[in-house]
């Protein structure tokens, strides 16, 4: 697909780190499946991924971590 962000690039399938940051906690995802541009390198997220994303990081604020660093398991 053609990156909505810098309209040059076409993205393809690799694996991004994610950063979220709520509060004073910070949560490191490794491995994430996205479209990456090839041009900027800006990334997508699949509405399934970014459920687990989202979930790996609420699950690290109710825990109380102030950094976690994950490596993201899909089934």
């Amino acid at each position: 697909m053609e990156c909505s962000l810098c309209k040059s690039g076409n993205t393809n399938p690799g694996h991004v780190t994610v950063t979220l940051e709520k509060g004073s906690t910070i949560v490191l995802i490794k491995d994430v499946p996205a479209e990456i541009c090839e041009n900027c390198g800006h990334y997508y997220l699949s509405t399934e991924i970014t459920k687990i994303v989202l979930k790996t990081g609420q699950e690290a604020v109710k825990k109380g971590a102030e950094l976690e660093v994950v490596k993201l398991q899909v089934a």
